[in-house]
């Protein structure tokens, strides 16, 4: 498990592939590998990653397969790229952001930036598959780092976060621009209401939810927007 704040930046230093492999070779971030065994977990941009090796100090390796490479920002990946990494949690660990399994879900696309004084707003698309999940106020992790969604307009499909300068010095953020790439990973709680929520509507209703869901755009709303209204506790 990961908590979402983001520790520091690696870079690529090598990169060697192998059939169905990917090898990354990393520079780490001062002071991050203390302690750093092989089979030590690393979120790499948010995917859960393994050590297999420790080239030099200051270095692991790390293999990722060729799903994972076509699923998220890896595969694109070169050297000299820079990557937001943290460490696994220790039993005990403050969560000052929320809890990531480092299993990304999907990918979203950098629309807009913007740069009002002592912030920096990025505008993200999100797949049709997921906009379900993304509800203005609700937590949302990109790139491993975990956020709180500003606003979102689902019908539109892209949602906003606003970063603040500690966030822009500790991760990557400030390099991405229109058209970047970035790994998503819902927040499993907002998954688990809003899956059970259609669920139940589903079992309730049968036949009848899709003039329900009708009548609920009709208005400018959704069935996604009366899960909105279920929130579970930050953990």
């Amino acid at each position: 498990m990961f908590t979402g704040i983001v520790q520091g930046v690696a870079t690529v230093a090598a990169i060697t592939d192998r059939p169905g492999l990917r090898s990354f070779e990393l520079a780490l971030p001062e002071g991050f590998d203390g302690g750093l065994a092989l089979g030590a977990s690393v979120a790499c941009d948010g995917v859960c990653l393994t050590v297999t090796s420790r080239p030099q100090a200051g270095h692991a390796s790390f293999d990722v397969m060729q799903q994972s490479l076509a699923l998220t920002t890896l595969g694109a990946l070169t050297p000299g790229s820079r990557l937001n990494v943290e460490r696994a949690a220790k039993d005990g660990a403050e969560i000052g952001g929320h809890p990531l399994s480092g299993h990304v879900d999907c990918m979203g696309r950098v629309l807009s930036v913007r740069r009002p004084e002592n912030n920096h707003v990025l505008r993200i698309e999100v797949p049709v598959s997921h906009r379900r999940y993304v509800f203005a106020k609700g937590y949302i992790a990109i790139n491993g780092a975990s956020l709180t969604v500003a606003e979102a307009d689902r019908q539109a499909g892209w949602f906003e976060v606003w970063l603040i300068p500690e966030t822009l010095r500790m991760t990557t953020f400030a390099d991405k621009g229109v058209g970047a790439w970035l790994n998503i990973e819902i927040e499993r709680g907002t998954q688990v209401v809003v899956d059970t929520v259609r669920d139940a509507l589903d079992e309730k209703l049968g036949p009848l939810l899709p003039a329900l869901e009708a009548m609920l755009v009709a208005h400018g709303g959704s069935v996604d927007d009366l899960a909105s209204t279920i929130r579970l506790p930050k953990p």
